[in-house]
């Protein structure tokens, strides 16, 4: 073990990290032929809970943990760069060289002067929200786009004293429950509201930025969003610091659904709770030119309580996006809250329980999927047609398999409201029509009579490629915004 005192008394610990741990405590039940989750050994005796992470073009890992403390992961070394942070929920390395961390009270950039490793400097860029010293005032981010403008997304509080409150969450004011913009010159910009527990922030190959929020009150099971500025998201605590609406305005209408309904974003996709996840994290996209698989440019969510990863792929249809989820990997060995793709194509999984239930069973930690080469047989691509789906596969059918296939498909909303999230409304079957396989046998369309503001669910029975292997994962959600 060694020991250094640098500019700002941070003591440092360099450990070996190897990968001979346990097993994980929870059972893996689905993966994708060629993939497994690597454990990633995390510094002896430190309470390692990952909240925010991401990685340089050289490869090093950085590592923001719920205590405060900042981590370099380089040759199978951690290194501790800084501490006394105040629970950070982000972590984002910057173009010159410099972290950018998301701290309750603060989004701060984190120096390192004199190129020893070690930080040196600690400069605000962000403070214009209150933080009421509440557990639940998360600030999660940051992302930034090609201009310079950086993104965070800021948590409603849970029993702030004299907060307004319409149901589990609350605020007691300044900006919470909001996305906020720093952008290039500096200015804080109040950028959208409605937003609960937006737990994860993350910017596309395009340029656009998206954002996860949790099931709860006024959400009706967790979702991904679109950001998009002044735009309202469901949740109306946070219209307190809107300038056309008032606390005596908000509590006039708080139970006028229709209203806010009108009134709020629809998400990209939604994630049925517990089926996929009940507190998803930051969207990662899969942008590793092949590295990672049949799977690039896809958006990949790990889930805090399910311990899982799930897969999202986005599909535009009259200039809306919506799209399918897909379960990916479980049995990962926490609750998964961070991923980041490396230059070398792995998929880095920040864990933490944080005191809330997670499967895996253990409090926190670090793993890593890694792809071997081998091909896996897997659905690939899911897009809308004329009154219908086109699903394409990593690998083509068998002919005895296309023949045998099974197609289910239902459907189903969810209602709007105050409460902790919705059960399913009008869950129905729907009839499958004009089944054909293309003559490559890796694609299918077919056709059922879909409706907007839907989840379509469909299950695919009795696939087998050419080795008699099966797809890990059989069943997608579709979230129907838009019909052709």
């Amino acid at each position: 073990m060694k020991y250094k005192l640098g500019k700002l008394a941070t003591l440092l610990f360099v450990y070996c990290a190897c990968t001979a741990l346990p097993a994980s405590a929870a059972k893996t039940t689905y993966i994708p032929d060629g993939y497994h989750i690597k454990t990633i050994q995390t510094p002896k005796d430190v309470r390692f809970h990952v909240t925010g992470m991401d990685s340089n073009a050289k490869g090093e890992l950085f590592i923001a943990t719920r205590f405060g403390d900042v981590w370099r992961y380089k040759n199978d070394e951690w290194l501790k760069i800084a501490e006394g942070l105040h629970e950070p929920t982000g972590l984002m390395c910057d173009s010159d060289g410099s972290l950018v961390v998301a701290q309750k009270p603060e989004l701060t950039r984190l120096i390192d002067d004199n190129q020893d490793g070690v930080i040196d400097r600690f400069v605000g860029m962000a403070n214009d929200w209150t933080f009421h010293d509440n557990y639940h005032e998360f600030n999660f981010g940051p992302v930034k786009d090609k201009q310079g403008n950086y993104y965070g997304t800021l948590n409603l509080g849970h029993g702030v004293p004299d907060a307004l409150k319409l149901g589990a969450m609350d605020s007691a004011g300044g900006y919470r429950g909001w996305a906020y913009q720093v952008n290039n010159k500096g200015e804080f910009i109040p950028y959208a509201t409605g937003l609960r527990s937006p737990a994860g922030i993350g910017i596309s190959p395009k340029n656009e930025v998206f954002f996860t929020d949790n099931q709860g009150d006024w959400v009706e099971t967790s979702k991904l969003h679109l950001l998009k500025k002044d735009a309202f998201y469901g949740h109306p605590v946070g219209l307190r610091d809107h300038p056309d609406w008032t606390t005596e305005r908000i509590l006039k209408e708080q139970k006028n659904f229709e209203l806010f309904d009108k009134m709020r974003e629809y998400p990209v996709v939604w994630i049925p709770h517990a089926e996929v996840a009940n507190s998803p994290g930051n969207p990662e996209w899969n942008i590793t030119k092949g590295k990672f698989g049949p799977f690039e440019n896809q958006i990949f969510i790990g889930d805090q309580t399910q311990s899982n990863i799930f897969r999202v792929i986005l599909d535009e249809v009259n200039g809306v996006y919506q799209g399918a989820v897909i379960n990916f990997i479980n049995g990962f060995q926490s609750g998964n809250i961070r991923t980041e793709f490396d230059v070398n194509g792995g998929l880095w999984v920040g864990q933490t329980a944080r005191g809330w239930y997670s499967v895996g069973g253990k409090p926190f930690g670090l793993q890593k999927v890694e792809w071997d080469g081998t091909h896996p047989f897997e659905i690939a691509d899911v897009s809308m047609v004329s009154s219908g789906f086109k699903i394409t596969f990593t690998e083509a059918l068998t002919m005895q398999s296309a023949k045998n296939l099974e197609i289910k498909v239902k459907e189903w909303g969810y209602q709007y409201s105050n409460r902790y999230g919705s059960p399913k409304q009008d869950e129905k079957s729907l009839a499958v029509d004009n089944v054909v396989v293309a003559k490559d046998r890796k694609s299918l369309i077919f056709k059922s009579k879909l409706t907007e503001r839907k989840v379509v669910m469909i299950t695919l029975n009795g696939l087998k490629d050419g080795k008699g292997r099966s797809p890990s994962v059989p069943v997608i959600y579709y979230t129907v915004n838009q019909v052709k």
